[in-house]
């Protein structure tokens, strides 16, 4: 995706440098406001850009699982920066609204549908990979919401040559900050469960629990950890308590088992007896 990143972040910044010239020319803070958020695209890729880079570096003797959390923090970062961002949107559309200012709404109109054309076309490269990374879905959901405001704010300019109404410009630029912080609040919640060591938002620990607990020859499961390495990666450790001799397959298997029901790629089970597990200091289930 290194040729999808370049592409997007160049023509985003290209379009942001353009939004606030012709934006403080109308005097229209609904176009500056939607430069912000662009701006806050231009970051978003660079940093999932760098992360991607950097997940593919190999291991190191002190970092042992490489630098896969970076798309994780990448995330986090994003989601972060475009809330302060709507914050100081929405101060300024109240200003605007407490002391409305006359908006040249033909040259809004007009940058605001390249805006459709620039998010549009920019989504379009991150469509591919959306489904199986969330740094490459995240960027797919605000690219595309992105379009979504342009068309916004097109259809305000628009109610405002047609009106006069000029109080509609930061009505606009209220609805694109709430547009941001529907859009980008999943993304900062489920980055924070993953820095956090959260079991990724597509398992559950109880389904997994209840399938291992299933295999032939398990008669219980405690010690169950499954967190992710990275927006792609995920990783599982477990106990499994077996009757002697009947553990309930080659560990190969079972590795290869979670792999493809679970998509979890690190796993690390350890088989004990009823007398062991009567010893490990980690059960029963739930225990730290």
């Amino acid at each position: 995706m290194d040729t999808a990143f370049a592409i997007g972040a160049a023509i985003n910044t290209a379009f942001v440098l353009a939004e606030v010239v012709f934006g403080l020319a109308a005097n229209s803070v609904a176009l500056v406001a939607d430069a912000a958020h662009n701006l806050g695209d231009v970051l978003a890729l660079l940093l999932a850009w760098g992360a991607a880079w950097l997940t593919r570096r190999p291991p190191t003797a002190r970092r042992t699982y490489g630098w896969g959390r970076s798309s994780i923090l990448a995330a986090l970062i994003n989601a972060g920066v475009l809330l302060i961002s709507v914050g100081a949107i929405g101060f300024e559309a109240i200003r605007r609204l407490l002391d409305p200012e006359p908006v040249a709404s033909g040259i809004v109109m007009a940058v605001a549908a390249v805006g459709i054309l620039v998010n549009g076309g920019t989504a379009l490269l991150f469509m591919r990979d959306r489904d199986s990374d969330l740094n490459i879905r995240a960027q797919f959901q605000h690219l595309a919401g992105d379009a979504l405001v342009s068309i916004a704010v097109v259809a305000a300019a628009l109610a405002i040559r047609l009106t006069g109404l000029t109080w509609i410009d930061p009505l606009a630029s209220l609805a694109v900050a709430g547009v941001i912080v529907a859009g980008t609040w999943s993304t900062l919640r489920e980055s924070l469960d993953l820095s956090l060591d959260a079991v990724p938002a597509r398992l559950t620990q109880q389904e997994i629990a209840d399938w291992l607990a299933a295999l032939p020859g398990v008669r219980e499961v405690h010690d169950l950890h499954i967190w992710g390495l990275s927006t792609t990666e995920t990783a599982l450790t477990a106990h499994l308590v077996c009757d002697p001799g009947t553990a309930p397959r080659s560990l190969d298997e079972l590795a290869a088992a979670l792999h493809d029901r679970f998509h979890i790629g690190h796993t690390t089970i350890q088989i004990e007896t009823e007398t062991e597990a009567a010893l490990c200091r980690l059960r029963p289930a739930g225990v730290i």
